[in-house]
C-alpha cells in the first residue's frame, strides 16, 4: 500500500547515482516522504492537468462516462468554452494564453475539475544576439559612499560602468528577502521569501524621511570602519541600517512634506495587496513567537485572513507598516535601476538569480503550506564532487500541492522573479523534472527523487517569460537526464554552459569543447559562485581550500594541472582572463557572462559548498572600489576581447558618486 501511495505522489523508490551506485529508499524514509507530501487530487474524469499549445486539444475522458458536460472558465469565473459529448472525446479550442479551470460532469453526477494551461509559444528569446553581461555579487561591491555593503545605488553605478564597457546587462546574486533579525545568516540562496527583497541593499541616504547626520558624528567613524573591512560585518551593517531606517520611517510618517512619496507608498501597499500585508504580519509574528512557525500557537501556525486583519489593526500596526515601508524603499530603488537600463539602452538590463527553494521556517513555506514541503530538504545525491551527497537546507514545491492550488504558487514565484529582470537564471532547473529530497534529520545519501510535472512547469515559465519579456536560463549542471536539455530548448529555456565543465569527456584526454560547438540558446560563463574563479582555477586555490577544510575537492591537483594544460593548448598558451573572455566571446551563445572577480584576479570563490562558518561565504568584498575600476581594469583590452560579440563603440564612464 505504501508503495502504491509513493507512486501516486511521484516518489521514486530507487535510482542510480552519478557514481553508478544503485540506491533504494528505506521503508523508514519512505514513511517520512508519505507524511510530508499531500495526496494528489483525485480525478475520476480528467487528467491531473492539461496543456493546450496548439489551436485545439482533443480530450479523452477517463473510464466510460457516457454523456459528459464540460466548461472552461478563466480566473474571473467567466466561461470561455463549453460543450457536451457522448461516449467520445471533447474538442477544446485553445483560449488566449493563460491558466484556466476545466470542469466536467456526467449525467449520473460524477464531477471533476482540473487546471488547463494555454500557451501558444515558447519563452521570450530576448530580441538580441550574442551580447555579454557583467556578473557581480551585489553585497561585495566596494564604494566610498556605501555603508559597508553594496547597495542599489552601487548597482546603478555598476550598470553605468558596464554599459560604458559595452555590456548588455548586469548579473546579480539572488536579491530575495532573508531574515532581518538573523543578519549573520547571509546566504542569498536561503531565502525567507522569493517574493520580496532584502532590505540590506537599500541605500539609506536616499530613503524618504532620512535626515543626514552631521559629519563629525560617531557615525562617520563607524561607516569608515565598515567600508574599510575586506569582508562584510553583516551584524553591524544590518543593525546600523535598521536603526537609521526606523528613524527615517518615523520622519516619513510624521512629516507634512513628501506627500508624493506617501502617495507612492500607499499605491505600493495597495498594488502588492494581501501577500505584502501577510508578509509584514509574519515578520512581526516571528519576533513575538519562539521557534519556527509550526511550533507557534494554533492561531498563527497557518495564515488566517480574519486573525491577520485584526492583528494589523492592533498594537503592532506601526511595526507591520515599517516592514511594508522597507519593502517599498527596496522596490523604489531597484525599480530605478530597471528604469536606468532603458536609459542606458541595455537590452538585458538586470539578470537575476532565482533560488531553488526557501527556508522551511520562512514566509513562503508558511504562506504556501500545501505546495511547499517544509519537512523535506532539497539537495543532490552523491556525485563526483560531493561523494556524501548534498543537503541545501531548503524546502521546495511538491507536485500534489501545486496541482491542488492550480499551480498558482509556482506561477506567482516566477512572475515575482521576473518583475525587475530582463533575464533570470533558475537555479537547479533539473528540479522542474524531479527534486532530490531528504527528510530533515537524515543524511543526504538517504534521500530520494520526487517527480515534478515538468511540462506544466515549463509551460508556466514560458507563459510568464512572454508576459514579462524576460529571457530564462536554466542552471542545468550535474547529472542531466537524457533529453532534458532538449525539452528545455523546446520551451525556449536556455542552457547554462560553464567552460571549465565543457569537456569532451568521452575522449582521452578529455579536451575542452571548441567555442563553435556551444549551443546558441545558452549563456556561457567560465565559472559560478560555487566554483573557483578563473585565477583560483589556474592556481588550484579551490582544491587547496577544500582540502584544508576536510572536504572532498572532487579533483586532484594533478587532474587540475592536466585540465589547465589542455585549456592552454586550445588557447595557444595565451591564458590571461582577457584571453579566456575572448574564447567565450567566439561561442554562438546568445549571452556571455564575465565575472567582475575575474577581471580583478580574485582567487577566493564567493561560496564553498558544504561549508557554513568554516569559510567566509557571501562575505568577501571586491578588492577595488567602483570609483577606481577604470584604473584597475583594462577596459580597452576587455572590449577587444569581446569584439566577436559585435560590441558597438561607447563612451567611457567614470563613477561620480
Amino acid at each position: 500500500m505504501e508503495r502504491s501511495a509513493a507512486a501516486r505522489k511521484g516518489i521514486e523508490l530507487s535510482f542510480t547515482d552519478a557514481l553508478g551506485r544503485h540506491r533504494e529508499i528505506s521503508d523508514e524514509v519512505l514513511k517520512e516522504f508519505l507524511l510530508a507530501i499531500p495526496d494528489r487530487p483525485a480525478h475520476p474524469l480528467l487528467p491531473d492537468h492539461l496543456i493546450i499549445s496548439g489551436e485545439a486539444h482533443l480530450l479523452e475522458f477517463s473510464g466510460q462516462p457516457g454523456v459528459v458536460e464540460w466548461q472552461l472558465t478563466d480566473d474571473r469565473g467567466l466561461t470561455v468554452g463549453s460543450g457536451r459529448t457522448c461516449d467520445g472525446p471533447a474538442l477544446i479550442a485553445a483560449p488566449a494564453d493563460g491558466v484556466y479551470t476545466l470542469k466536467a460532469r456526467t449525467l449520473d453526477g460524477v464531477e471533476d475539475e482540473t487546471t488547463v494551461l494555454s500557451v501558444s509559444a515558447p519563452a521570450w528569446q530576448g530580441g538580441f544576439e550574442r551580447r555579454w553581461i557583467l556578473a557581480v555579487q551585489l553585497y561585495g561591491i566596494r564604494s566610498r559612499r556605501n555603508w559597508g555593503i553594496g547597495d542599489f545605488t552601487d548597482l546603478a553605478d555598476v550598470m553605468r560602468w558596464a554599459a560604458a564597457a559595452g555590456a548588455a546587462g548586469v548579473g546579480l546574486n539572488p536579491l530575495h528577502a532573508l531574515f532581518d533579525d538573523e543578519p549573520a545568516v547571509c546566504s542569498p540562496y536561503s531565502p525567507n521569501s522569493r517574493h520580496f527583497l532584502n532590505p540590506v541593499y537599500i541605500d539609506v541616504e536616499k530613503v524618504s524621511g532620512h535626515r543626514p547626520s552631521v559629519s563629525e558624528s560617531p557615525l562617520t567613524d563607524l561607516l569608515s570602519s565598515l567600508r574599510a573591512r575586506d569582508s562584510i560585518d553583516y551584524v553591524a551593517v544590518a543593525d546600523l541600517k535598521q536603526r537609521t531606517l526606523r528613524d527615517a520611517f518615523v520622519n516619513f510618517s510624521t512629516s507634512d512634506h513628501d506627500s508624493e512619496d506617501r502617495w507612492r507608498f500607499a499605491e505600493f501597499r495597495k498594488t502588492e495587496g494581501k501577500r505584502l500585508r501577510d508578509f509584514a504580519c509574519f515578520e512581526v509574528l516571528r519576533g513575538l513567537n519562539a521557534g519556527p512557525w509550526w511550533e507557534w500557537s494554533a492561531e498563527w501556525s497557518a495564515p488566517d485572513d480574519a486573525r491577520l486583519a485584526a492583528f494589523r489593526r492592533g498594537d503592532h500596526a506601526n511595526e507591520i507598516e515599517f516592514v511594508e515601508f522597507l519593502q517599498w524603499c527596496a522596490h523604489e530603488q531597484l525599480q530605478a535601476c530597471c528604469d536606468l537600463d532603458r536609459e542606458l539602452a541595455m537590452p538585458v538590463g538586470l539578470y537575476l538569480d532565482v533560488a531553488v527553494g526557501v527556508r522551511a521556517d520562512g514566509f513562503d513555506a508558511w504562506y504556501e503550506q500545501m505546495a511547499i514541503s517544509r519537512a523535506l530538504s532539497v539537495g543532490a545525491p552523491p556525485d563526483i564532487l560531493n561523494t556524501a551527497g548534498q543537503d541545501w537546507g531548503l524546502a521546495g514545491f511538491n507536485a500534489s500541492g501545486l496541482a491542488a492550488r492550480m499551480f498558482q504558487p509556482f506561477r506567482d514565484m516566477i512572475a515575482a522573479s521576473m518583475r525587475y529582470a530582463g533575464a533570470i537564471r533558475l537555479d537547479h532547473v533539473l528540479g522542474l523534472n524531479r527534486l532530490y529530497l531528504t527528510p530533515r534529520g537524515y543524511r543526504p545519501d538517504q534521500g530520494a527523487y520526487v517527480r515534478m510535472p515538468l511540462e506544466m512547469l515549463l509551460g508556466l515559465v514560458a507563459l510568464e517569460s512572454r508576459a514579462h519579456r524576460c529571457v530564462v536560463i536554466g542552471e542545468d549542471l550535474g547529472t542531466v537526464p537524457e533529453g532534458f536539455r532538449e525539452r528545455l530548448a523546446d520551451w525556449g529555456i536556455w542552457s547554462y554552459r560553464v567552460v571549465m565543465f565543457e569537456r569532451e569527456w568521452a575522449k582521452t584526454p578529455a579536451g575542452f569543447i571548441a567555442p563553435e560547438d556551444y549551443p546558441a540558446m545558452s549563456l556561457a560563463t567560465f565559472s559560478t559562485h560555487d566554483l573557483a574563479t578563473f585565477a583560483g582555477w589556474l592556481s588550484a586555490g579551490d582544491i587547496k581550500v577544500k582540502a584544508a577544510l576536510g572536504l572532498d575537492p572532487g579533483e586532484t591537483e594533478a587532474q587540475r594541472s592536466d585540465a589547465i594544460r589542455l585549456f592552454a593548448q586550445m588557447m595557444d598558451e595565451r591564458m590571461s582572463i582577457y584571453d579566456a573572455v575572448g574564447f567565450m566571446a567566439r561561442t554562438p551563445s546568445k549571452l556571455l557572462s564575465v565575472a567582475i572577480e575575474d577581471l580583478f584576479g580574485v582567487i577566493e570563490q564567493a561560496n564553498v559548498p558544504g561549508t557554513v562558518d568554516e569559510h567566509p561565504n557571501w562575505r568577501r568584498k571586491l578588492p577595488v572600489p567602483i570609483e577606481d575600476w577604470n584604473e584597475q581594469i583594462d577596459v580597452a583590452r576587455l572590449r577587444s576581447a569581446l569584439a566577436a560579440r559585435n560590441i558597438s563603440s561607447v563612451k567611457s564612464w567614470t563613477c561620480k558618486s
